[in-house]
């Protein structure tokens, strides 16, 4: 359970804005949207490799 202090006096946007930081690092989200739809290892697998080289080869031409 995510606990945000809220001193006295300070805002209350303030203290959402601390709230809405915390609950993504958590990555419920992320970890929601990746189990809605199942996806085989061998698929993720390929997928992570697709990105790495296109990273690579921004990286290249960057250079």
């Amino acid at each position: 359970m995510i606990v945000v202090p809220v001193k006295e006096g300070e805002n209350i946007e303030r203290a959402l804005k601390k709230f809405k930081r915390k609950f993504e690092k958590t990555g419920v989200v992320r970890e929601l949207r990746d189990r809605q739809a199942y996806i085989k290892p061998s698929d993720r697998r390929r997928e992570e490799i697709k990105k790495a080289i296109y990273i690579q080869k921004l990286q290249e031409e960057e250079d």
